[in-house]
């Protein structure tokens, strides 16, 4: 195949319009309640989860340590979440919602994940599995450093 295959084009298009879908949701997600679409991450996993230190924060929402303690900082100005010591390491803070945190945690909208979710709950479990593949696939080759092939099959 080569760069001009009609498929090939059609899956980049694909790629590029779920980007702009989910990168939109968040945005109006957030807007309404004077969030970035990070900060709105965050609340919503810390209030789905509970407490967590900011590198494994960072970890879940796939940002970088540095990116979070900016977003945690934020946060914490608006008095959203607050650092806590961790009773078991008092080297570790842990990211606590507030109770306007909490609030806002449970009053932000359900992001596009909850609506992918509850849809794809409803298909077969073997067609759930197969565009797990086909997506891993994807983020393999897009992850696979260059010239190199990323292995076929189940991962």
């Amino acid at each position: 195949m080569t760069r001009n295959d009609p498929e090939i084009q059609a899956i980049v298009a694909a790629i590029r319009r779920l980007y702009r879908i989910v990168y939109h949701d968040a945005i109006q997600a957030s807007r309404g309640h004077g969030l970035t679409s990070s900060q709105s991450a965050a609340l919503r996993m810390l209030f789905k989860t509970g407490p967590l230190s900011s590198a494994e924060l960072s970890r879940r929402l796939h940002v970088t340590p540095s990116n979070m303690t900016g977003v945690i900082d934020r946060l914490e100005k608006k008095r959203l979440v607050d650092r806590v010591p961790d009773r078991a390491d008092r080297r570790i803070a842990l990211i606590t919602l507030t109770e306007v945190g909490l609030k806002l945690g449970r009053d932000l909208p359900d992001p596009i994940e909850n609506k992918l979710a509850s849809r794809l709950d409803n298909l077969d479990p073997e067609e759930i599995r197969e565009y797990r593949l086909a997506i891993e696939r994807i983020l393999d080759l897009i992850e696979e450093p260059e010239g190199r092939s990323a292995p076929a099959g189940d991962p």
